[in-house]
C-alpha cells in the first residue's frame, strides 16, 4: 500500500538516553571511536583530526554540540563519518555517539515538526520528531546543526594530521 517515496532512510543512534536520526544518503561509514588529532584552539566541541581513508576528517562531540555533558567513550562508542551538504559544499565530518542502532525507514507522514516545548537542545537543530513505542528519535538538520562560520572553518580544517 504504501510506495517507496513516502518514506525515507535513517540511521539511529543514541546521546545518553535520547535517539537521534540522520539521513541515510548522507553517511558514508560508522567507524569503532578512537583519540582524534588535537587541533590547538579549536572550539570545545571539536575533538581533532581523524584520518578516514587517506583524508582528515574533524570530529566533533555531537553532545557538546547540543549542550549535554561530555562524550565519555565506551565499547559501543562510534564516530559517524558523515558527508553534509553545505552551502557551496560537501563538509566531511565525523559525529561521535555513544551508540549506533540500524538503518530504519521512517514514513514520510511519521515525522512530525519539532515542538517548541523548551526543551535541553536549540530546535532549530531539529528537522523533525518521529513517535515510537519507546519515545521518540530526533532527526537531525544536519545543514543547521553548524553555523554557516562554523562549516566554513572546519571545512577548511588542514586535511593533513601529519
Amino acid at each position: 500500500m504504501s510506495n517507496i517515496s513516502s518514506e525515507a532512510q535513517f540511521v539511529t543512534f543514541s546521546l545518553g538516553e535520547e535517539v537521534f536520526a540522520v539521513p541515510v544518503e548522507v553517511v558514508r561509514e560508522i567507524l569503532d571511536h578512537e583519540e582524534a588529532f588535537k587541533i590547538p584552539n579549536g572550539p570545545d566541541y571539536l575533538m581533532g583530526l581523524r584520518d578516514v581513508r587517506g583524508s582528515g576528517v574533524p570530529v566533533i562531540d555531537l553532545r557538546l554540540r547540543l549542550g549535554l555533558s561530555k562524550t565519555v567513550p565506551t565499547e559501543h562508542t562510534r564516530v559517524l563519518v558523515l558527508d553534509v551538504p553545505i552551502v557551496d559544499r560537501t563538509l566531511s565530518l565525523g559525529l561521535v555517539a555513544d551508540r549506533v542502532y540500524e538503518v530504519t525507514p521512517f514514513r514520510r507522514d511519521q515525522i512530525e515538526t519539532a515542538p517548541d516545548i523548551g526543551i535541553r537542545w536549540r530546535s532549530d537543530y531539529i528537522a523533525g520528531v518521529v513517535r515510537r513505542d519507546t519515545g521518540f528519535v530526533v532527526i537531525i538538520d544536519l545543514a543547521r546543526l553548524l553555523s554557516h562560520q562554523e562549516a566554513t572553518a572546519l571545512a577548511s580544517t588542514p586535511r593533513s594530521a601529519a
